[in-house]
């Protein structure tokens, strides 16, 4: 799905970007892509594959903590603790929140 939607979106720029339909044509891609990311069920699902990104990420964490334990060196580790303590602000660099 990941791919599907990166192709889209390079065909939607490739468009913008190589079209000769004017200024006129733009604003309406703007307009269309504009509404196309307000809408509920879009926003819906952007953040319900962030937080399953979230939860995946933190079970990730776990599972390597248990099997790699004390074998990482001290630098490491704080580095890991200090990114760590970062995201748990409750909304993250795209807007979504941990609901």
């Amino acid at each position: 799905m990941r791919y599907r939607l990166t192709f889209i979106a390079g065909v939607a720029l490739g468009y913008v970007l190589g079209t000769r339909a004017g200024r006129e044509r733009y604003e309406q891609l703007k307009k269309s892509a504009r509404q196309f990311a307000q809408n509920p069920a879009v926003r819906n699902t952007c953040e319900t594959a962030a937080q399953s990104g979230r939860e995946f990420a933190g079970k990730a964490y776990h599972a390597v903590g248990e099997k790699v334990g004390d074998k990482v060196p001290a630098s490491v580790t704080d580095r890991v603790r200090s990114l760590r303590g970062r995201g748990a602000s409750g909304a993250d660099d795209w807007g979504t929140t941990n609901t």
